[in-house]
């Protein structure tokens, strides 16, 4: 599997990402195992999970499978925190004391000293940004991970924690990746994130690269019992692009997939890691088999006109102003 390098830092990371949303909730620990086993065996690297994952159930699935199934240095671990639970619900917490504890949370749950990226996970609007920034300073500086990025942040707040991170250039702590969701039905960060990250050197890590499930064709004439769109806990997660403008976006890649002949899902991987910007797209596949069908895009190129064609269907609304 194709290694990209996360902007202009050094690291790099497999183009295909292993996401673990589901992991310790709908995908148990036998599918688990198999599915890291098959993905480091395919060449992948990027293992992205986060402290709210099942409640922290992921990272502890995670740290039981490091040295049974596959050794620690085979793996790229990537984690996010920033994120309290409470009685009336998650609220983002991105201060020193509530960063640095998560991550000490999930070092102990992966049963590892350090992770290779920690993520700030969401705005936290009553944090001051060089707050946040000073955890993410100590949290390289300690050796508790190598590299630190920001998840669903605006491209703003990237650009000032990347400044404020340069006023400390002595000590080689930056800003590395920035995480956000992009797919085919989801590109509002080419508005202005994307643009951003090119200017400061920072690396996309995408995560949902298939609309949450949707791009993949299966809701196309129904809501498979089995699905995430029929799950009590993530139905609200992929509603939001059940709609029809949505739909229009599916058909075109149904129709690129019969004339490539390939499957849906392949054509929208390779629409999105065609995107020079993006390190790697994350892949949330519930079961073995589903990982399968996504390590299987990877040979697909595809031809200019059917990349610029669904470029134009799913084209972003884009005005004042990112557009004079």
């Amino acid at each position: 599997m194709e290694r990209r390098a996360v902007g202009r830092s050094g690291l790099r990371v497999s183009v295909l990402g292993l996401g673990t949303m589901t992991w310790g909730r709908d995908t148990d620990e036998i599918d688990a195992a198999e599915q890291l086993r098959d993905f480091v065996d395919a060449g992948g690297s990027l293992v992205d999970t986060a402290a709210t994952y099942g409640d922290g159930d992921a990272e502890r699935l995670i740290g039981s499978l490091l040295g049974t199934k596959v050794r620690r240095d085979e793996v790229v671990l990537c984690t996010k925190g920033g994120v309290r639970g409470g009685p009336s619900g998650a609220r983002a917490d991105a201060s020193r004391g509530g960063l640095l504890a998560d991550l000490d949370a999930s070092l102990e749950r992966l049963g590892t000293d350090h992770v290779d990226v920690f993520l700030v996970a969401c705005p936290d609007p009553a944090t001051p940004l060089e707050e946040t920034v000073s955890a993410l300073r100590t949290a390289v500086s300690s050796g508790r991970t190598r590299y630190v990025g920001l998840a669903n942040h605006p491209a703003w707040v990237a650009a000032r924690a990347a400044t404020l991170l340069e006023g400390c250039a002595r000590d080689g702590v930056g800003l590395t990746a920035l995480e956000l969701e992009y797919s085919l039905l989801q590109r509002g960060v080419e508005r202005d994130v994307v643009p951003a990250a090119a200017s400061l050197g920072l690396g996309m890590l995408a995560w949902s690269p298939l609309g949450r499930g949707v791009l993949t064709g299966k809701y196309r004439r129904s809501l498979p019992a089995d699905s995430r769109a029929a799950s009590p806990h993530l139905a609200t997660f992929v509603d939001p692009y059940l709609d029809d403008a949505s739909s229009a976006v599916v058909e075109a890649v149904a129709t690129a997939a019969d004339g490539l002949g390939r499957a849906p899902l392949e054509v929208a991987l390779a629409w999105l890691l065609a995107r020079d910007t993006v390190a790697s797209a994350i892949v949330g596949a519930r079961t073995p088999a589903q990982l399968r069908t996504s390590l299987a895009a990877l040979d697909l190129e595809m031809p200019g006109e059917v990349h610029a064609a669904l470029d134009d269907v799913s084209a972003p609304e884009v005005g004042y102003p990112e557009r004079w």
